[in-house]
This record gives C-alpha cells, structure tokens and sequence, in this order.
C-alpha cells in the first residue's frame, strides 16, 4: 500500500483557495479507482514547519502533495502559530526532503512559482511535480484529481502527469503548460535513447548546418525577402559577436539557392597598402569581387584613361561583372568597420556604393545588385545624407536572445534546467548570444557548473578572459569613453552619459538602452570592468 500525504495550508492572511474541496475530490476519485486498496489518504491541515516534519518522519509516505501558496524564489508558505502565513526556504524544504528520501517516491507541489522548490527537492527525489507560474485554484484541482485518478488506475507518475496535463485542457483552461515536471525515469530514457551530442566550439560564424544557430524571428525572414528585390541593400548592425556575420552568410546562402551569383568580401582582409588610397583601394575592391565569381580579371582594360577611379569601377561593374552575369549577383560586404577608420577613402567608397543603389532604381542592370552590408560601429564618419548607403534599404539590428530563445539554446546543449537556471544565466550574461554559447558549451562539456561559472567567469581564470580583455584594452584607447563607463559600472541605477558616448558603448556591445539611459549589459560586464577599473575603492 502507498501513503498519500497531503499537506495543506491557508493562512489567514493569504488569498481564500478551496483546500478542502481539492481533498475531498481526490478520496473520491481514488474510493472510486479499480486499486483503491493500494493507496491511503492522510491530510494534515493547517500545516506548520513542525507539523511537515513529524508528518514526514511519523507515515514514512511514499507520495507527498503541499497544496497552498508559494512564494517564488523565497520558498513555500505554511503557517506560523497564530495561523499567519511563515514562507519556509528553498535550501531548507530540500535539506528536509533529503533526510526523508527513504520512502518518498513523488513530491507533487500544488502551488504557485513551486517550480524552484521542485528543482531543489528533485535533486533527492526521482519524481517531483511543481507549477513554472501562477495556477488558478480550478486549474490547480483539476491536475491533481486527474492525477490521482491515474495513480488509482496503476499508470505511472509520469502518465498520471500527463492526464493531469490534459484534464486542465478538456476544461478549457489555459493553465496546461504551468505544471512542470522532473523525472529521472524520463531522464533516465532521454539518456538511453538519445545519441551522443556533437557540441561545438562557440567562435566565429555559425555554420550553416549547425544545430546551435538560434533565429531571431521576423529578421531571417524579413532579409530573404528583401534580398530578393531589384537592387536590395540590407543592413546589418549589432556588436561584436552578436551574429552579424552568421546572418549575411545565411542571406547568400538563400540567394544561392534561388540560382543567383554571390561574393563576400571581408574588409579585415585588405592589405594596409590598399587602404590608404582611393584608387588602389577600388581597384583592390574589384579585383577580390571578380574573384569571388570566379571570372578573370579585366582590371587593365577599364583602369584607363582620365576618368576618375570611381567611374572606372563603375564601369567595370556595369560593362563586365553585370554583364557577363545573367543572373543577380549578391555582394556581401563584412567588417565595413574596417573602412571608417580610413577616411581618405570611407565618404568616397560609401557614396559610390549609394550610388549604386541609387542606379537601381531605373537602370535595369544595376538592379541585378544586391548588396549586404554588415558593420558593428555607429557611423560617425561625414557623409552627406543623400550619399549614405546607412541610411536606406533594410535596417537590421540584431537583439539579444530572449529567454525564450535562450530555453531552446539550452536544450539543443542536452541540458536540463529550469526557468530560474536559464534566468540566473541571463544576470550573468544577458542575452548575448556569443556569451551564452560560451556558458553552454562548457557547462555541456561538463567542466563547470552554472555555480562555478558565475564565480570564475569575471576573472581572468574564466571562460571570457580574452573577450573581456578586448574590451578592457578598447576602452582605455579612449579616455571620453572610459570615464563613461566608470560611472555606468558604478552607478545602481541607469546613467545618462551623453549621445555619443552611449552609442558607443552600446556599438561596443557593453550597455544597453533603458530610455535615453544606459546600463551595463550583463553582470558579467559589471563586476569585470567595475574590479578592474577599480570603480568601487578599497576599504584599508
């Protein structure tokens, strides 16, 4: 025979549920079950921190229910001895749980935000059942009486989930996906049938057939079709390591696919020789894109005469290139980072691209351009507003992951956690996406935990030692930029440090924008630049 023990409180001080009428319906159900002498009900009412103990220690039940109030991270509601409601911790529920694992075989947490209590207690016992959110009182009631009725039909504790689950739909309610369950016989399962993981190390682009490229919807979308049209150009703009480059190499891969030319220039790879004149920057510029479309070069029989080095590249795009291509052709321009440091040749290059685009517009073959131009910094170079390529076509800016999205990273790395897991990573790294991978990847490989990480990874000795100190280097290049962050790092509340000095930060990837404030973006970034630029003092 098993012993059902449900415990129940309703302080008087909390909001009414109808506890009473919850137990009633599960003795009915099981009175009523083809095994009913298979399982005891005891209730214990009004339960205080003593009264779970001795329950627990004087029935040695194999299944326990607390139905009540919860209270989120803080732990479970019961009730103090004037009746008032006294919130027991986590760590301690757990400690509990653990001394009495002996008999107990499910731990079902019928309250609200148990989820945390339940990931505790899992860790000592193989079934726990608690609810990710708030649960309504007959949402609540009808998962445990279907829950029971599947016990009292001899179903497993994870079948007798899924009817519970289930019993919430047929009602109409949509409170389904609020009970969460942990089972290490499913566990146990997954594990058995499911193949070895193939992680990745989490540097540079995404491949194309990786399981860990995580789409950011409407974006992906939204490119391919604007690629698509005469004479496209698509921006892209985002921090360092934000996936920028990932996303243009999935735009051409769309493009190729639907038969059309592409090439891709990354501006990283100009030699210094080229970047310090227009003519033989262009020159540089076409040759690479002739040879990313595998035609050879015909440099010499355009680069002559009076004309001016734009005019010539013009030419050599409009009278070769495009001409000897049927179909369009995709350039995908990376790192134009790269050109705005050169401003002999940046306003020339980017109006001549503008002027391309412009072209599109009523010349037929300057419509089988299309460009992708990606670049993480704000454009702070002189361009005349009519000779900017950065400010038409399709803007992009990629966003950090959402937690939604970080959920679906974190299973596509074989793990387990729960929403306050995925949340405690979020404090830590927010969602960028390079820094999640990162966690991920180690903690998949099992060289740390989520703990571990959170104490190692603002030092030098952690996983992010050489992004860090990227950053660390870059920002004191620029004293103006270096003062700002001092104060944001410092300050408990988001700072107003000027235009420029925000949006730089913010192109750094190190802040992000609560109204015309900023704040750091992650704790990580807090505590690496607040230790190491000494922001808080020192008590002697």
């Amino acid at each position: 025979m098993k012993t059902i023990l449900i415990l129940s409180a309703h302080p008087i001080n909390a909001k009414p549920l109808r506890l009473n009428q919850e137990v009633r319906d599960i003795e009915a159900g099981l009175e009523r079950a083809k095994n009913r002498d298979q399982f005891q009900v005891i209730s214990k009412w009004a339960v205080r921190t003593q009264d779970l103990r001795r329950a627990l220690l004087d029935k040695e039940p194999q299944i326990v229910q607390f139905s009540g109030h919860g209270a989120g991270e803080a732990g479970l509601v019961l009730e103090d001895e004037v009746g008032k409601g006294q919130v027991v911790s986590t760590k301690a529920l757990a400690k509990l749980f653990e001394l009495c694992k002996e008999s107990i075989q499910c731990v079902f947490l019928n309250s609200c935000y148990s989820e945390v209590q339940a990931e505790a207690i899992y860790q000592h016992i193989d079934c726990v059942i608690g609810m990710n959110d708030a649960i309504g009182d007959v949402a609540a009631r009808e998962f445990a009486i279907a829950f029971y009725d599947a016990l009292g039909a001899n179903r497993s504790y994870e079948d007798a989930y899924e009817f519970g689950c289930n019993a919430i739909d047929l009602q109409s309610i949509p409170e389904s996906a609020i009970p969460v369950l942990k089972s290490r016989k499913i566990e146990n399962q997954k594990t058995q049938t499911t193949p070895a993981l193939s992680l990745e190390n989490p540097e540079g682009q995404v491949a194309l057939d990786s399981a860990f490229y995580v789409a950011r919807p409407p974006i992906e979308t939204d490119c391919y079709e604007a690629i698509l049209n005469p004479g496209a150009l698509v921006r892209i703009k985002a921090p360092r390591q934000m996936g920028k480059s990932s996303l243009m190499s999935r735009i051409l891969h769309h493009a190729r696919q639907q038969g059309y030319q592409t090439a891709y220039l990354n501006f990283e790879e100009a030699d210094a020789e080229f970047l310090g004149n227009l003519d033989l920057f262009l020159q540089w510029f076409c040759a690479s894109i002739t040879d990313e479309l595998n035609l050879p070069n015909q440099l010499e029989d355009y680069w002559k005469g009076i004309l001016g080095s734009k005019s010539k590249a013009s030419n050599y795009f409009q009278r070769y290139l495009l001409k000897q291509i049927e179909t369009p052709i995709v350039v995908g321009l990376d790192e134009v980072d790269e050109i705005f440091k050169h401003p002999l040749i940046a306003t020339d290059f980017f109006g001549l691209l503008r002027a391309w685009h412009e072209r599109a517009k009523n010349d037929s073959i300057w419509q089988k351009l299309r460009l992708v131009i990606v670049h993480s910094k704000e454009v702070y170079i002189p361009l005349n507003i009519n000779q900017s390529p950065f400010n038409v076509g399709l803007p992009v800016e990629l966003p950090e992951l959402s937690q939604s999205q970080m959920i679906d990273l974190v299973q596509r790395h074989g793990l387990s956690w729960s929403k306050s897991q995925v949340e405690q990573l979020m404090v830590l790294v927010g969602g960028h996406p390079y820094l999640v991978r990162v966690a991920l990847y180690h903690i998949a490989r099992g060289r740390m935990t989520l703990e571990e990480l959170e104490q190692v990874a603002p030092t030098e000795a952690g996983p992010y030692s050489d992004h860090l100190r990227r950053h660390l280097l870059n920002l004191q290049d620029d004293s103006e930029l270096l003062a700002a962050i001092k104060e944001v790092v410092k300050a408990e509340q988001p700072l107003d440090v000027g235009t420029i000095e925000a949006f730089k930060l913010r192109s750094m990837g190190l802040v992000k924008f609560q109204g015309n404030k900023i704040m750091p973006l992650c704790q990580l970034y807090r505590q690496y630049l607040g230790d190491r630029l000494k922001v808080w003092g020192t008590r002697d």
